[in-house]
């Protein structure tokens, strides 16, 4: 059975994570660049998001499997605590792709944005290259589609940090919390 377990980062999980995102199918979806995926950068990377996490900007986990194992991260980044919203992203090892992991990770990732976080909005976005992290969001169904008109700003941002054409979704807090419950 497919379980998940979402850890606060730490660097004991740099060599694990170093070698899942520099793998093509991962870095080239994520954009990363050759310093990004070194050793060091990759450290550079798990003191960036601790020291984010104390001014509560980002909100990251490492993904676990069953055997606890690191397959992946998850984070909510960009959180505006005054306007309530955040930004999701995630990426899950090549290795792992298509077994259930990403929706798991959501799922909990998520619960804690509007329960602890007490967030309105979690957006989720994709280059509109992307097609697979467009399928996986669409496969969500607490996602509502295509929001780029509703949420402008949102969109401009996303936009703009990908420098790219993306689609533009949201998951709500009622709409979420209702499904969670079910």
């Amino acid at each position: 059975m497919v379980q998940i377990f979402l850890v606060q980062h730490h660097v004991k999980y740099a060599k694990r994570m170093l070698n899942l995102s520099s793998a093509p199918q991962v870095k080239d979806a994520l954009g990363l660049n050759a310093e990004q995926t070194s050793y060091e950068g990759t450290v550079h990377f798990i003191e960036f998001i601790r020291e984010q996490e104390k001014f509560k900007k980002q909100y990251s986990r490492v993904i676990l499997n069953e055997e606890k194992k690191l397959i992946g991260v998850i984070t909510l980044k960009d959180i505006d605590l005054t306007n309530k919203t955040s930004h999701i992203g995630t990426w899950i090892g090549f290795p792992y792709w298509g077994k259930g992991y990403n929706q798991l990770a959501k799922k909990d990732i998520l619960y804690d944005a509007f329960t602890k976080l007490d967030l309105e909005f979690v957006f989720a976005g994709a280059k509109k290259s992307n097609m697979r992290s467009q399928r996986a969001q669409a496969k969500l169904p607490y996602v509502k589609a295509n929001v780029e008109k509703e949420f402008p700003t949102e969109y401009q941002k996303l936009s703009s940090r990908l420098n790219e054409q993306c689609i533009l979704n949201v998951i709500e807090k009622k709409t979420f919390l209702h499904w969670y419950s079910q």
